[in-house]
């Protein structure tokens, strides 16, 4: 079912939120607290931005267990960013581990990932491609439901007329609601498990979802605070009553549970470029 952390605000490495913290990434890779399965050991992937290069992410993915690649390993300790979004994955049954399946996924200055699954994806796959644009639908390298909810907030933030947080806060609702709509027409009757994030590189909009609003949506959690700082595996947010100048959204605290906030079944935290943070139903 896959967990995810991104991370918004003043550098930092990639290994204070990989490695380092008590219940980092890694740590999740191989022993998730919060699912009934603790293993996420189908890839991983690594985005981050440098603006004083480029306003497109790099990245980083492969199909090894998180826990056993010795190139994120090595890179955790240098890398530094200001906006990061990291990703370890639990394969939806009958979808292949290859690397083009691997999240973040990447299209122009965006950066996608998502936790959960679409639910009867098999039987409405087809009728959610036709749903696309040729740009859009030709995007698309790999199989799976993720990189599809990408294409269609694509096309969305497309149509937009602005490309701030609020743009893309409407595109995943946008792609959301089509997911849904298709999936009622078709018959379907299941859940959808839809926690989507998006970036920018200076802003963030990401969603806790399930179709029934009810409480069994993927977990998550957000945490801010006036800096974070990891000293010898101890990880710690400084906490203020000014505007935040960090932002941590992830599937599980990764570090003590008492200072992370769950966000709310059906809702869209929208994080803009002051590091405000907005939360609003879906």
């Amino acid at each position: 079912m896959c967990r995810f952390v991104a991370y918004l605000g003043e550098e930092t490495s990639l290994s204070s939120l990989v490695t380092e913290p008590e219940h980092s990434l890694i740590r999740q890779s191989y022993h998730s607290d919060e699912r009934s399965e603790p293993l996420n050991g189908d890839g991983f992937g690594v985005s981050w931005y440098d603006h004083r290069i480029s306003d497109h992410a790099a990245t980083l993915r492969d199909i090894s267990p998180a826990w056993n690649n010795q190139n994120l390993l090595s890179i955790a300790k240098l890398v530094r960013s200001q906006c990061v979004f990291a990703h370890i994955r639990a394969a939806t049954p009958g979808l292949p581990v290859t690397q083009l399946n691997c999240h973040p996924f990447t299209n122009g200055p965006y950066t996608f990932m998502h936790n959960g699954f679409i639910s009867n994806f098999k039987n409405i796959r087809r009728s959610l491609l036709s749903e696309l644009s040729e740009e859009s639908f030709n995007m698309i390298a790999g199989s799976t439901d993720s990189e599809l909810l990408f294409a269609l907030f694509m096309d969305a933030i497309r149509d937009d007329s602005s490309d701030d947080v609020e743009a893309m806060g409407r595109g995943l609702r946008r792609a959301i609601e089509t997911v849904e709509r298709v999936n009622r027409e078709a018959g379907g009757t299941e859940n959808s498990l839809l926690n989507l994030a998006v970036t920018n590189g200076r802003e963030m909009a990401v969603t806790r979802y399930i179709t029934d609003g009810g409480p069994n949506a993927n977990t998550l959690y957000h945490h801010q605070g006036k800096s974070y700082t990891c000293v010898d595996g101890v990880c710690q947010m400084s906490p203020t009553e000014e505007p935040a100048d960090v932002v941590l959204i992830a599937s599980e605290p990764l570090s003590d549970h008492s200072q992370w906030t769950p966000v709310r079944s059906n809702h869209l935290l929208l994080v803009d470029q002051n590091l405000s943070v907005n939360s609003v139903g879906i």
